[in-house]
């Protein structure tokens, strides 16, 4: 960490319509898929501009190698804890954007579970006038693993709850969906937001290395989810800001509800898994318009 220092990663990119696409394809939620000329939604930035790390620059977990843009942290679990974003330009599918992405701060702190370290990580997106389009802060956590499950077979420890699902949204009363999720979906969203950690497809990695019940569902799937349902609410204010947090992790499988609640400041989107209200949100959105 000593001689590690953080440096400003710069591309020029195109807002891909294909893996837009993938996104609508994976949610099959009856909206509209956006295409070419179409504004892009909040958030669906993290989908429209993929970008694969080279097959050597991967580290045992599925990441790209610590020691360059992230730091070298030795803490083997990964977390998305969560992050807040600001728009401005709206972005059109099909637009050539710049990318700026920096690690802006690594913090340490001492958990319930030993050592954390947080690295929150700031990416720009300029559109194509050079004005600021995104303006976005990610909060990544890293920690040590749980005691794996070594001495149970893999296949055994599939729980029966794993079935293929039909859809991951689906609509259960006003102003609820459920939200369910397979390993296929865990998979095509790994593929879709060109994402390789080893924790959401790779149940023996996930469960005898890194200590988990089973897959992990993404921390940006949850997060997606719940902004789509507040476009499946019907609104067109125009999202201004939001803030998102991950409070626990949710494990393939588990069934979950979405829900949409307005408040003073705008709307509020939870993520309810197992245990109900009363075991509180695994996943909160709070919006802001103009």
């Amino acid at each position: 960490m000593q001689r590690w220092e953080p440096h400003t990663v710069a591309t020029i990119e195109t807002i891909d319509p294909g893996p837009i696409a993938t996104l609508a394809s994976l949610f099959d939620d009856g909206l509209a898929t956006p295409g070419p000329g179409d504004s892009l939604p909040p958030l669906w930035h993290w989908v429209a501009l993929p970008r694969w790390a080279s097959s050597s620059e991967l580290g045992p977990d599925g990441h790209p190698a610590r020691g360059s843009f992230m730091p070298p942290i030795e803490l083997p679990r990964r977390m998305f804890a969560g992050g807040s974003v600001q728009f401005g330009t709206p972005l059109t599918i099909g637009d050539q954007i710049r990318r700026e992405s920096i690690v802006e701060s690594v913090t340490e702190k001492a958990g319930r579970s030993g050592l954390l370290v947080i690295v929150v990580v700031r990416t720009v997106l300029y559109g194509p006038d050079g004005s600021v389009a995104v303006d976005e802060r990610q909060s990544i956590i890293y920690r040590d693993a749980a005691p794996g499950n070594s001495s149970t077979p893999p296949d055994a420890a599939v729980p029966a709850a794993m079935v293929p699902v039909d859809r991951a949204i689906t609509p259960s009363s006003v102003g609820v969906w459920d939200f369910r999720t397979d390993p296929t979906l865990l998979m095509r969203f790994s593929a879709a937001t060109s994402n390789a950690h080893r924790i959401h497809y790779d149940w023996p990695y996930a469960t005898q290395i890194e200590g988990y019940p089973g897959l992990v569902v993404h921390g940006p799937l949850m997060t997606l989810a719940l902004v789509q349902t507040y476009r499946l609410t019907g609104s067109l204010r125009p999202v201004i800001g939001l803030r998102h947090r991950n409070l626990a992790p949710l494990f393939c499988g588990q069934p979950a509800q979405l829900r949409a609640t307005a408040t003073d400041a705008g709307t509020t989107v939870d993520l309810i898994g197992p245990g109900g209200v009363e075991a509180g949100a695994h996943t909160t959105v709070d919006l802001s318009f103009e």
